[in-house]
């Protein structure tokens, strides 16, 4: 039973993804208390953190209770893939810093 907190990671992040099948979880306790990082498919990945994060916070606050219930400190990582799209689509669109010669290259001169 020391694996509800895992099982409720995995049933909820089902019920809200395109991917069920893809969706695990590992488990690790240490010092500091229990980490359960989440896999999902990439196509999922907005569905699971949500529009300004609301989504995954919610699940780590939830998780946090259920946490608390057996007098456990859980935490909640995300495992986002090094290509993935949201990091080359925040690349993308970054601003540009207002610096003399970004400036000068808007002006086309």
């Amino acid at each position: 039973m020391a694996e509800f907190d895992q099982e409720f990671v995995e049933y909820a992040v089902r019920a809200i993804v395109n991917h069920p099948d893809d969706v695990r979880t590992e488990r690790t306790v240490d010092e500091r208390g229990v980490l359960i990082t989440l896999f999902i498919n990439q196509e999922d990945m907005g569905y699971v953190i949500g529009r300004q994060g609301q989504t995954a916070r919610a699940l780590r606050i939830l998780l946090k209770i259920v946490g608390a219930k057996k007098n456990a400190r859980v935490n909640l990582k995300i495992y986002e893939p090094e290509g993935s799209r949201r990091m080359r689509g925040m690349e993308e669109t970054a601003p540009v810093s207002g610096g003399a010669e970004s400036s000068v290259d808007d002006l086309g001169i």
